[in-house]
């Protein structure tokens, strides 16, 4: 399977944070839990799993949550559970395709606090050296429960030389 058609696929979701991405959003945000990861991909010492279920439980302990949702279906189970989280005083900046002909783009992202572009194609780690460029943009979304207006837009460049 190519890997374009694996990030579609809804089968296989482990698609890992680059670290340089992880690091300066970490550096800014100071993440205290990974509200969607697995043993081989988490990027805080406190991670809930697929078998946690993070979509039904409170994002507890976590005041300052990471996501990088499963790239498939969920995607914008994870938006709607993150705008809620932010409404109760948490910190959530999760990463996605920038699709903004959704559903959950269109009803969640107005009520972020800030949004990110990504300049060019992310280049998602799969493990064992494998990687390779998303097909299609993506986009970092900050809730917060301190929002006043719509999101600030900003840009963010991406390394050239690191994966």
């Amino acid at each position: 399977m190519s890997f374009d058609k694996a990030l579609f696929a809804s089968k296989d979701h482990d698609w890992r944070t680059p670290d340089w991405l992880f690091d300066e959003l970490d550096q800014r945000f100071r993440f205290d839990l990974d509200a969607a990861a697995s043993d081989l991909n988490a990027k805080c010492s406190q991670f809930l799993t697929k078998e946690d279920d993070a979509l039904e439980m409170r994002w507890w302990p976590g005041s300052r949550i990471f996501i990088n949702p499963p790239y498939g279906r969920a995607v914008g189970k994870f938006v709607y559970k993150a705008l809620q989280q932010a409404r109760m005083g948490r910190l959530v900046v999760l990463i996605t395709f920038a699709r903004t002909d959704t559903s959950w783009w269109q009803d969640c992202v107005p009520h972020a606090a800030e949004v990110i572009f990504i300049r060019g194609r992310l280049r998602f780690n799969r493990g064992q050296g494998k990687s390779g460029a998303a097909p299609a943009p993506s986009a970092i979304i900050v809730f917060s429960s301190h929002v006043s207006g719509p999101p600030k837009i900003t840009f963010m460049d991406q390394p050239h030389h690191r994966n």
